[in-house]
């Protein structure tokens, strides 16, 4: 006796796209079993959904969601930004998001096993592929859940590419309510200068020797197409982090600006005003890494005269209280997917055969 009915068969078709036989002989053969309906048809290569799933999903769209002192952020792709400007994967988007953030459910794997609206998450992810018609992948997602002394906020960037949600741990509730609006600016600024981690104490000690040799080989070779344009060459640094500046690697330092002063004839009375910005200077010169992927040591964009650290502290401050950068999640569509590149001709070939 048949486990299903009319019914069961509409559904199936719906969600996949399939002949109305092949749905019947898929849960024929699943005895049944939606999701073993779904999947035999992916296996004999029936139906949309089917024929989808084999197919590279790098577009799509990234959001937040943010209130008090929770955000989600999640990213679903699909196979072409012009389905992820349609309103229909919007409002998917925006469902999932809200899906992640009421369950608090903190990564795309958690999701992807979750129940929405009383169905396995992944027969409602089949339904959505059968009405958009492309491939979807939830792909990435993070939450942040905190207490009331925690300041949380998050950015979309205009074209739904790039997302951040951010917190920062502060001395009180009312220090927390108040850096609201500076996290939505840090937010903006992960946006759009790329940070990688929070600090140059996230670094591996290996990963750092490693871009110091790659950058000065670099560098040298510069140097060489410089030398042969008769240009100005550039300074090989020594260091690239503030790891690698250890004490005694500033008392070197302090050392040598010293002597430099003194075969400059400054007067040893003044060194003390010379030397912090000299130092200051090294400082600059040998942490171009911390600079370019750290958050807390990157230049503000709307202030570079001051830190990303020292944009916060001064917040802070001015609020009555303390703050810190405790952790951040930036999302990038499409980051690390590796879409292979067709030879038209032979893809025309591959049709015509």
């Amino acid at each position: 006796m048949a486990n299903f009915g009319p019914k069961d068969i509409k559904k199936l078709r719906e969600m996949t796209d399939a002949g109305m036989m092949d749905c019947k002989k898929a849960l024929t053969e699943s005895d049944g079993d939606m999701d073993k309906a779904v999947e035999w048809l992916r296996d004999q290569g029936m139906g949309a959904a089917a024929k989808k799933a084999g197919k590279v999903a790098a577009e799509g769209a990234v959001t937040v969601k943010v209130e008090g002192s929770k955000a989600a952020i999640i990213e679903i792709n699909s196979q072409t930004d012009f389905v992820a400007q349609n309103d229909k994967f919007k409002a998917i988007l925006a469902d999932v998001v809200t899906h992640a953030f009421d369950n608090s459910i903190t990564n795309a794997e958690d999701i992807n096993a979750s129940t929405i609206n009383g169905e396995p998450f992944s027969e409602y992810l089949s339904q959505q592929v059968a009405t958009i018609g492309e491939k979807l992948v939830v792909r990435r997602s993070a939450l942040i859940d905190a207490d009331e002394n925690v300041a949380v906020n998050g950015y979309v960037h205009a074209n739904g590419q790039v997302a951040v949600i951010i917190e920062a741990k502060c001395d009180s509730a009312s220090t927390a309510e108040a850096m609201k609006s500076a996290l939505r600016d840090v937010a903006m600024h992960a946006a759009a200068m790329s940070p990688s981690t929070l600090s140059y104490k996230d670094f591996d000690a290996d990963f750092v020797a490693q871009e110091t040799q790659g950058r000065i080989v670099a560098i040298e070779k510069e140097n060489e197409e410089l030398v042969r344009l008769g240009k100005t060459l550039k300074n090989i640094p020594q260091y690239i982090s503030m790891s690698q500046l250890t004490d005694a690697v500033m008392a070197d330092a302090e050392s040598a600006l010293k002597e430099e002063l003194k075969a400059e004839g400054k007067p040893e009375k003044i060194w003390d005003r010379i030397l912090p910005g000299k130092i200051a200077r090294f400082i600059a010169d040998n942490t171009t890494l911390d600079q370019e992927q750290c958050l807390l040591d990157q230049n503000f964009v709307m202030d570079d005269s001051k830190t990303v650290a020292q944009y916060i502290e001064e917040k802070a401050k001015s609020a009555g209280g303390s703050a810190e950068i405790t952790a951040f999640t930036r999302l990038e569509v499409g980051e690390g997917i590796e879409v292979e590149e067709e030879d038209f001709a032979a893809e025309v070939a591959k049709q015509m055969g």
